[in-house]
């Protein structure tokens, strides 16, 4: 009877045993799951405000009393793709949306450009070959006392057009070797600087470019295919260099100014949850990508317009009275 009562604890200690290992083992395999979607799957958005600070001093007085023309040229990001309708950066730009944040109530154009008109003639989905070829012509003739202040973003679509579906040519390079894409780097550096001269003569009394380079959704890690499309070894390579000839542009003209939304956006793209990703936010862990990639969702819009209208204020001097 003694070792019969032993053995039956002993077999009760080896299965409580086992059981106690399973129970540890699916533990750790739902933390390990938890921690893969968390920081590889997730992509929260957040809520409230986003981006920089702007001061409400920059806004407590008129900049200018002239007649302003504010144009907006470019691809879907100008044209707001992704955005309600007013919520768009070129949108906030102009005149505060209904829904605004505390910290940005007051502060757009029109509160400090009393003239100031605006037409946003940017259409989704274009390329830099389609802004020449069908925008530029279509911009408003206006007297010889209009100041224009034009906003572009360019170039983003000839880098993803196709998404690896066909082979890569120039307008639409996804999935492009380096040695494929440096002659097109070439036309777009030439394309873009015959851009920024024809919009600055077609405007008699001058203008002002507001020029944004592009953004990548990839934190500077260059990983597309974790975001689901075909993995492009020298993607970020190539972004890189369409940034450096925007770069250049605004470097060239004094009418032109960069708006630097490459480096407000590392860390809010796919990577955005991984803390340990050298361009990780502390205060702001959150994607700032509409569903499609290739877009802001609307606080990302929110930031953008902080990011112009902070460059606007900053070159505000050169179009006072």
């Amino acid at each position: 009877m003694f070792f019969d009562s032993a053995k039956n604890h002993t077999t009760i200690l080896l299965k409580n045993k086992r059981l106690a290992t399973l129970g540890c083992v699916g533990a750790l395999l739902i933390i390990a799951s938890a921690c893969y979607l968390h920081f590889w799957q997730s992509r929260p958005i957040g809520t409230g405000a986003a981006g920089p600070q702007v001061p409400a001093v920059l806004f407590s007085r008129s900049w200018s009393e002239k007649q302003l023309l504010l144009v907006g040229l470019g691809d879907s990001v100008t044209a707001g793709f992704g955005a309600r309708r007013g919520y768009g950066y070129f949108d906030r730009l102009a005149t505060n949306p209904p829904e605004e944040s505390e910290d940005m109530s007051g502060r757009c154009l029109q509160a400090v450009l009393p003239r100031l008109k605006y037409t946003n003639l940017a259409v989704s989905g274009s390329t830099s070959f389609e802004h020449v070829a069908h925008q530029l012509p279509k911009l408003p003739n206006v007297g010889s006392n209009v100041v224009a202040l034009v906003v572009i973003t360019t170039g983003g679509n000839d880098l993803i057009h196709n998404y690896g579906r066909t082979p890569p040519r120039d307008g639409a390079m996804f999935g492009a070797t380096w040695d494929q894409a440096s002659p097109w780097i070439t036309n777009f550096e030439q394309r873009l600087e015959g851009m920024v001269n024809r919009i600055n003569g077609h405007f008699p009394a001058g203008c002002h470019i507001f020029l944004a380079n592009i953004f990548d959704p990839t934190d500077g890690v260059g990983d597309i295919e974790h975001a689901g499309l075909p993995a492009w070894q020298d993607g970020a390579k190539i972004v890189a260099a369409y940034n450096d000839v925007i770069r250049r542009c605004a470097a060239r003209h004094t009418f032109v100014h960069l708006v630097d939304i490459h480096g407000a956006f590392l860390g809010h793209g796919i990577h955005c949850t991984q803390f340990w990703s050298a361009h990780y936010d502390a205060k702001d862990p959150h994607y700032w990508y509409y569903a499609n990639l290739e877009d802001p969702n609307e606080r990302g819009y929110d930031v953008i317009r902080r990011l112009f209208l902070l460059e606007f204020a900053r070159t505000a001097d050169q179009f006072r009275n």
